[in-house]
Formats: C-alpha cells, structure tokens, sequence
C-alpha cells in the first residue's frame, strides 16, 4: 500500500465543494447521534439515524469509487500500468 501515499487525484473545486458538502452533512449527522446519546434517546431512533449516516457515507463513497474507476483507473489503463487492474480488483473486494 506504499503507492496510496505517493499517488494523488486532481479534484476541480467543484468536486472537492461537493465532497466536502457531503462530508459536513455526514459530521452533522454523527454530531446529532453523539447528542442523542447523551439525551438518552430510544435506542430505535438512534439506530435509524446511523442508518441515516452510513447510507450517506455510503453514497460518498460510490461518488468517488465511480470517480476512480472513470478517471484514475481509465487512466492508468490507458498508461499501461498493469498494477491498476489489482488495485480495481482489491477495491471491488472492499465494496
């Protein structure tokens, strides 16, 4: 895993606003779950929310992976580079 630290994606502002867009609503949505434990709210209610987060966590995760697989590994199958094949496969493995 030494390349994930040497490699590096260009994001147009637009793009790095969405995901941070994104990324604040998932810090809101964990922030209101921290607050609903110290309320001691029913545990039904809590449980909804996190399914609320995960799904949004989820869904940022699908935007970059179809990023990924559209940019950087297109790319890098136009390159040659024939290690990007086992990274696509070790990243289908993980989702």
């Amino acid at each position: 895993m030494a390349d994930c630290c040497e490699k590096k994606t260009r994001r147009d502002e637009q793009k790095k606003k969405n995901i941070n867009d994104r990324l604040n609503r998932i810090n809101g949505q964990i922030n209101g779950i921290k607050k609903m434990i110290e309320e001691d709210r029913y545990c039904k209610d809590i449980l909804i929310q996190l399914l609320a987060a995960e799904k949004s966590l989820r869904s940022l995760s699908n935007l970059i992976l179809n990023d990924h697989v559209h940019h950087c590994i297109a790319n890098g199958i136009k390159e040659g580079d024939e290690s990007i094949v086992e990274e696509i496969s070790e990243l289908f493995k993980m989702f």
